[in-house]
Order: structure tokens, then C-alpha cells, then sequence
């Protein structure tokens, strides 16, 4: 159970880091309390089966597939572009479904990815140095010094996205967009590059398998399982007066929650045992993620899982690891090793979006589609011989036609990333780059099935 003696409002006693200092107090106590009065956007009953699926992936018996925008625009925000992230979120959950022949756990970077981590408190441009844009819920990406104040009722703005952005995927969830038919069609499409065979291949292999289950009587209209899924939110929990503010005590089981969204994460720079954003994600009953980069130590990592999941249950905690294509093997086996000293329960998924990130020649911010693939081959490949569960990806992606990462089938180019590079922040997978992965980590879960099938036997 969550520690007794914890409140919502005990991090502001510890360490801050990645967060921004309001210059108008009074306007800051202001949105926070009416922020506090708004309804909460999820509920504990949501978080709790999200922690139910995420124990399954933990053991093998399900795979989870996170993914979303980088930072949440209130620029770009349109029915049309949720409509699309979900939509290929939902091809590439029935491909890696297929892959792993286990329930694929869907929860989107929305409804919440606002904030953003900076690698410098500042930037220069020209000889102007100004704060940095720390994402919409902050202030704004104009370079400008009125634009980079930080102003809190930008948390309002951001409160009244995710609602809208909650209740349109609710509705593609359960009100028949998500159909399995539909989404196969959809998948159909995707017959481009060298590995259009394989594709095809895969794809008339699904198309078969739902032929025989119509055949059997199963159909979208006797089964809501065929016609529905469950779609979960996530973000990172980087702007803790926004959590605290939407942070209540569950109604059902006298636990906290922090009503902002299904899960939060701790980032790589945000992830001091003794501070702020600790702190504030061991108190709520929420599954929580912790992202493991290279600089992630033995001892501190043995001391946030003792702080997070002290009682040590599946799904509570699910590390994400982000090192880099070729270096892995440099810090995951370490971690493992790590975690089955302690006998601790989590779920490991590999971020291999954060770790890839190099400026091209043509100047602009990219992710070679190739390192991505790499790392996340790298990331099977030593749970193999480790012997321990792959338990997921995370990607940063969006359903649009943009081209902000190198590579994929449709072989974005450097010269490529002008045309349509629309990121506020760092580089996402387009939809086709997206689907590609899916593919080829389903290869990976199709290996791992079988190895593990003779290995039975």
C-alpha cells in the first residue's frame, strides 16, 4: 500500500529539477487552484487494469506498445492527427500481436505530453540568449522573451486538450473505429521497399486467421473484443504542480492517484532517488515508468525500485531503457543483473528513440531509422541470453506523413527532412517508419516464441 504518511504535496520539500520558475506567483497559486477543482481526466479502476496488463507483459503473457508525440502541440492539436496516431498505433498493435501471439497493451504518449526536459536552461541564437522552450504547458517556441516566460495558465490550456483528446480516443476505442477488420485493411496498405513479400506474406497470414474466425462465428457483431480495445494515456511527470493539482484520492480504495493520466513516467534526467519527481510518482497508485540511460547506477537504480515498488508488485514499475544502438550491451546486462540480485518484478521496454539522436548534415535534429532498429534488436538479443522477459517498446511517432527521422522503406533522406519536419521538439517516426518497426520487432517476438517453444519441448 502507498506509504500512509506520503501527501500529494510533499515533493516541494525536495530537490527540483526540469521545471520552470514562475515569475508571477499569484497567477501560479491561481491556476493551481483552479486546476484543482476540474474533474480528474482517468480513474483508479482504469489504472489499475492498465497495472493488471502491464503484470502480464512483465511475465511474457503480453507485450506493451507506448508511443506518441514527442511534446504535445497546442498548435498542431486536431481530431484529424489523434485520429491517425491511433490509428497506426492500432496497425502496429495488430502486427506485433500477431508476431508474439499475445495481447498487445496499447498506451499512447497523449492527453498529457506537454512538458519537456532540456538538455540547457537556456539557448543562443544570434547572440540572444533566452530560456528554453520547455513544451506548451511551460510557454511558447517563439524566440522571443515574452514567449519563453513561463505562464501558468497554460496548464489550464493543456487540462482542457487532454479532456478533448480523452474523449475522442475513448470513443475511437469503443465505438467501432478500432474493428480488427477495419484495421487489417488498413495494414493491407503498407506493400513498399525490399521487404514487400515479407509483408505480404504476414499480411495474408492475418488476413486467414481472421477468415477462420468469421468462419468459427466470431465476428465483431457476438464478440466486443473483435470490435473494441483498450487505449491507455501516459507522460512524462515533469510539471509536478500540474500532478499535484489533478492528484486525488481514489474514492474505491482510499488511494492516491494522480488523475492526469493511466501512466507517468520519470525521465532519464529527472530520476534523483531523493528528489522531487521521485517523490511525488512513489505516493500515487498509478503504474509508474522509469526511464535507465547510461549514467543509470546499480545502487541507484536498487534504491528507486525499493522506493517505487516497495511491495515489490508486477506492474507497478516498468524500466525503459534508452542507451543508444551499440551500447546496450554496455549497460542493460548490468541492470538485469541488477534487478534479479534484488528478486524485483518489473517490466523491461526499450526506448530506442532518446538515445539515437544526431544532427544531420543538413543541420536539422534526426533519428536514423536503422539505429532505432538496431537498438531495439540489441535489446531482444540480450534479454535472450540473459533469460529475461522483453516486455515491450517505446516509440515517439505520430500518425503523420512527416519527415523528421532518416531511413524506412520509403528511405527519408537527409535532404528529405526539410520537406515536412513539423517536431517542436525532437524527431518522431512517421506512420510508414512506424508500421515498418512493427514489422520487424514482430519478427523479433516470432523468434523469441519460437526459441522458447523448443526450449520447452
Amino acid at each position: 500500500m502507498t506509504d500512509m504518511a506520503w501527501t500529494k504535496s510533499d515533493w516541494r520539500a525536495k530537490p527540483r529539477v526540469q521545471m520552470p520558475d514562475y515569475p508571477d506567483e499569484a497567477a501560479l497559486k491561481a491556476a493551481e487552484a483552479r486546476l484543482s477543482r476540474y474533474p480528474l481526466l482517468v480513474f483508479g479502476g482504469e489504472a489499475t487494469s492498465l497495472k493488471q496488463e502491464l503484470a502480464q507483459a512483465g511475465r511474457g503473457e503480453a507485450f506493451l506498445l507506448q508511443g506518441g508525440d514527442c511534446a504535445e502541440s497546442f498548435a498542431e492539436f486536431s481530431s484529424d492527427n489523434i485520429r491517425d496516431t491511433f490509428k497506426v498505433m492500432l496497425q502496429m498493435a495488430m502486427v506485433l500481436t500477431f508476431g508474439a501471439k499475445v495481447p498487445v497493451v496499447k498506451v499512447g504518449r497523449m492527453a498529457g505530453q506537454f512538458a519537456k526536459p532540456r538538455s540547457a536552461p537556456t539557448e543562443a541564437r544570434d547572440g540572444i540568449e533566452l530560456p528554453s522552450y520547455r513544451g506548451d504547458i511551460v510557454n511558447e517556441l517563439a524566440f522571443t522573451p515574452e514567449a519563453r516566460i513561463p505562464d501558468p495558465t497554460k496548464m489550464l490550456e493543456a487540462y482542457t486538450q487532454a479532456a478533448a483528446t480523452l474523449n475522442l480516443l475513448r470513443a475511437f476505442s469503443k465505438g467501432g473505429f478500432a474493428d480488427v477488420h477495419k484495421v487489417h485493411q488498413w495494414t493491407l496498405g503498407f506493400t513498399e521497399g525490399q521487404r514487400v513479400q515479407q509483408y505480404k506474406d504476414m499480411a495474408s497470414k492475418l488476413q486467414d486467421t481472421l477468415d477462420f474466425m468469421t468462419a468459427a462465428g466470431l465476428t465483431a457483431d457476438n464478440n466486443a473484443e473483435l470490435h473494441t480495445v483498450d487505449f491507455y494515456t501516459s507522460h512524462e511527470a515533469l510539471l509536478l504542480e500540474y500532478e499535484e493539482a489533478l492528484c486525488r484520492q481514489d474514492s474505491l480504495t482510499g488511494r492516491w492517484l494522480a488523475g492526469s493520466g493511466h501512466m507517468l513516467w520519470i525521465g532519464d534526467r529527472t530520476r534523483q532517488p531523493d528528489g522531487a519527481h521521485v517523490e511525488f510518482c512513489r505516493g500515487v497508485m498509478n503504474p509508474i515508468g522509469l526511464k535507465c540511460g547510461p549514467t543509470t547506477t546499480e545502487d541507484d537504480l536498487k534504491r528507486l525500485i525499493e522506493t517505487l515498488n516497495p511491495e515489490n508488485e508486477m506492474g507497478r514499475l516498468t524500466l525503459i531503457a534508452r542507451f543508444g544502438a551499440g551500447k546496450v550491451g554496455d549497460h542493460l546486462p548490468r541492470l538485469i543483473r541488477t534487478v534479479q540480485r534484488m528478486g524485483a518484478n518489473v517490466v523491461w521496454t526499450c526506448d530506442a528513440m532518446h538515445g539515437n539522436t544526431i544532427k544531420s548534415s543538413s543541420g536539422y535534429k534526426t533519428r536514423p531509422f536503422d539505429s532505432v532498429l538496431r537498438e531495439v534488436q540489441e535489446f531482444f538479443a540480450i534479454h535472450r541470453s540473459e533469460g529475461t522477459v522483453p516486455g515491450g517498446v517505446h516509440f515517439e511517432m505520430t500518425g503523420q506523413d512527416v519527415t523528421e527521422c532518416t531511413g524506412g522503406v520509403r528511405a527519408v533522406t537527409d535532404e528529405d527532412l526539410s520537406d515536412r519536419y513539423h517536431t517542436a521538439c525532437d524527431p518522431r517516426l512517421n506512420a510508414s517508419q512506424s508500421l515498418e518497426l512493427a514489422f520487424l520487432v514482430a519478427e523479433e517476438l516470432s523468434g523469441l516464441r519460437t526459441e522458447r517453444r523448443r526450449a520447452a519441448s
